[in-house]
């Protein structure tokens, strides 16, 4: 039963010579209505230059030919071809029309010479000559040379059967238009598929002249098949003048040779193209299990690290997190262990806390272990530094804004730090820095719960527990007038003290290693920073350590880059160490003083003989702890 047609019929085109196309024009009433089809008397070359016309404009689904034609076509075009194809049983209808005019047959078929006739040559009582051929000219040869040996009868394609009417001999045509038939349906399954094809293509082609990047495609040749708008724009040339023709000829730094010999993708690869930079994805492209082209798209480089940025900034301001814990606080002196104890203790509180102490103490580190120690952990915890922000830029990020509040800000508004941490923990650094005006809306959040945007009179429900840090003394500023009083009663509720690095100097050598090691480890150096840092130890502790932890965060940081030139410790040169870090050695004394000091193990001899082997006594001499001097005396043993 025909099923019914929706949309534009098939289009096929039939290319072939009389004969044949006498018996296509036959069964062409049978397919009224299921394509539209168009017949050419044309074979081998007039019959290719038609074809390739017709497909460069696109008029033909598919295309139908027979024989040497078929072969033609299939090789030079992209269009689907349906071959008609001789069957046994055509064949041996054609010999039998033979047969009744004589009982000697020449027989020329395309390739194959047919083998299977010899068993049937008995019983058709017929004297069968066959040749083949595969091109225009071996097809006359074939015809000629059995004209010559007396065939007055030759069975063939169109060809051969015009060459042997023209010699007025019988010529009789191998097709029937049962194999006409079988091409049509065969042509007509073809140009279903080439239309859901044509569609996939279509919709494939339109994503990609809407991407930003820039991408091309190559069939397996390296030829270029497909170029977007922004390939076109970077190559300086039109995708009408760039398919077809090879990418290396175009664009060579672009070429995708490795990938095609290879079949291997190139991903993520940084190139220079046109004075820009760009990352490369080469990828090769595969159907039915073999290579039938790549892929080359090009990033531009400006526009990732853009993309980064705004990545990193929105993950930053989707989920402000803590990242510290307590047990990766270390420190085992009296005074950190009782600060560490207070802090948490303070954590399982719902207070605000107070942090003061100098610069560099690790009061933000602090800040956050006890936000992940509490019921908030899990929970925004956002850091502002009070001193690092002038005055209007401050009040809006703590607060936020509406819509035009002022001149540049944000359309939609944006909101406050204090909303963006609701349900969690504001950490405010350098409180003794902040403006008295803002001191005045601080002490309103902490009275309130609740603030106000700038250029808006609505009111905003936070719950947010702050815990705020200075070095400054407070009350001296509350007397002097630049701190709001009241506003100190509210944050000194819960108060910590993190005492300074060089009251705590017994875990200075334990930082000290810790930080060293880390920092080695960065630079791949084979180094032990245990075994470094008792070598300066005594130099370590006697210094005042202004600048606190972070002080010693960077100058183990310089030492591990100075230590990464020697591949062991016995190597180091301790006169380019002292230049290296010049603090730890400017201390007033002479060289001779300052060598005397390096925990080398005479040093501990001296003094261990001077002392009477009082080691509690020669460890404070030596500037070490007593846990420092027993090791290095079991090492000595």
């Amino acid at each position: 039963m025909q099923s019914l047609q929706t949309g534009p019929l098939p289009r096929i085109c039939v290319i072939g010579y009389k004969g044949l196309t006498r018996i296509v024009h036959s069964v062409l009433p049978e397919y009224a209505g299921r394509a539209d089809i168009e017949v050419i008397d044309e074979v081998f070359e007039q019959a290719n230059l038609a074809a390739r016309q017709r497909e460069r404009d696109r008029r033909v689904d598919v295309f139908i030919s027979a024989g040497a034609n078929a072969a033609i076509l299939k090789s030079t075009l992209s269009t689907p071809v349906a071959a008609i194809k001789v069957s046994g049983y055509d064949v041996l209808v054609a010999l039998l029309k033979a047969r009744q005019i004589s009982e000697r047959v020449g027989l020329v078929t395309y390739r194959d010479t047919g083998r299977e006739l010899a068993s049937v040559k008995a019983l058709l009582k017929l004297q069968i000559d066959q040749l083949a051929y595969q091109t225009a000219d071996e097809a006359r040869d074939c015809f000629m040379s059995l004209a010559a040996a007396g065939h007055t009868v030759i069975v063939g394609s169109s060809v051969v059967v015009e060459l042997a009417e023209q010699q007025g001999l019988h010529g009789i045509l191998t097709y029937s238009a049962t194999a006409v038939r079988l091409a049509l349906d065969d042509a007509l399954d073809l140009a279903r598929v080439s239309r859901l094809e044509a569609a996939r293509h279509e919709r494939l082609n339109s994503v990609l002249q809407h991407l930003q990047e820039a991408v091309l495609a190559t069939d397996e040749a390296g030829r270029i098949t497909a170029v977007n708008p922004s390939m076109e724009q970077l190559l300086d040339c039109s995708a009408a003048d760039a398919l077809g023709k090879l990418l290396s000829s175009i664009a060579p730094p672009l070429s995708l040779k490795a990938v095609l010999e290879s079949g291997k993708d190139e991903i993520g690869q940084v190139i220079e193209f046109n004075h820009q930079a760009f990352i490369a994805n080469r990828i090769a492209i595969r159907e039915r299990g073999g290579l039938a082209g790549a892929v080359l798209t090009l990033y531009d480089a400006k526009n990732i690290r853009q993309a980064d940025t705004r990545l990193r900034v929105a993950a930053r301001a989707r989920k402000p997190v803590a990242r510290y814990f307590f047990d990766q606080i270390a420190g085992t002196s009296p005074a950190f262990v009782r600060a560490k104890k207070l802090a948490q203790g303070y954590a399982a509180t719902v207070s605000t806390v107070l942090l003061t102490g100098e610069s560099g103490t690790g009061k933000e580190l602090f800040a956050q272990a006890m936000h992940n120690a509490s019921r908030r952990s899990g929970k925004p915890f956002v850091a502002i530094n009070c001193a690092a922000f002038p005055e209007p830029l401050l009040e809006s990020e703590l607060f936020g804004y509406e819509e035009g509040a002022f001149t540049g800000s944000r359309k939609g508004g944006k909101a406050g730090l204090f909303e963006v941490a609701h349900t969690g923990t504001v950490f405010l650094d350098e409180i003794g820095d902040m403006p008295i005006s803002l001191q005045t809306r601080l002490l309103r959040v902490l009275q309130e719960k609740e603030v106000v945007r700038l250029g808006s009179t609505d009111t905003i429900p936070v719950d947010v527990r702050i815990i705020s840090a200075t070095h400054q003394q407070l009350m001296t500023r509350v007397k002097l007038r630049q701190f709001r009083e009241d506003l100190y009663y509210r944050l000194n509720i819960l108060n910590l003290h993190l005492p300074a690095l060089r009251d705590r100097a017994e875990d200075i050598p334990v930082l000290a290693t810790l930080l060293l090691q880390a920092a080695l480890l960065r630079l791949a150096s084979p180094l032990r920073a245990d075994t470094v840092i008792e070598s300066i130890e005594p130099l370590l502790c006697r210094y005042a350590w202004p600048g606190n932890v972070r002080e010693l965060e960077n100058i183990t940081e310089r030492l591990a880059v100075f230590l990464s030139a020697y591949p062991d410790q016995s190597a180091i040169d301790h006169n380019e160490l002292r230049m290296t870090l010049p603090e730890l050695y400017d201390t007033g004394e002479d060289a001779s003083d300052q060598t005397r000091i390096l925990l080398t193990d005479q040093a501990i001899r001296d003094a261990l003989a001077a002392l009477k082997g009082n080691r509690h006594a020669a460890a404070q001499r030596l500037g070490i702890s007593r846990t420092t001097l027993w090791r290095r005396l079991r090492a000595m043993a």
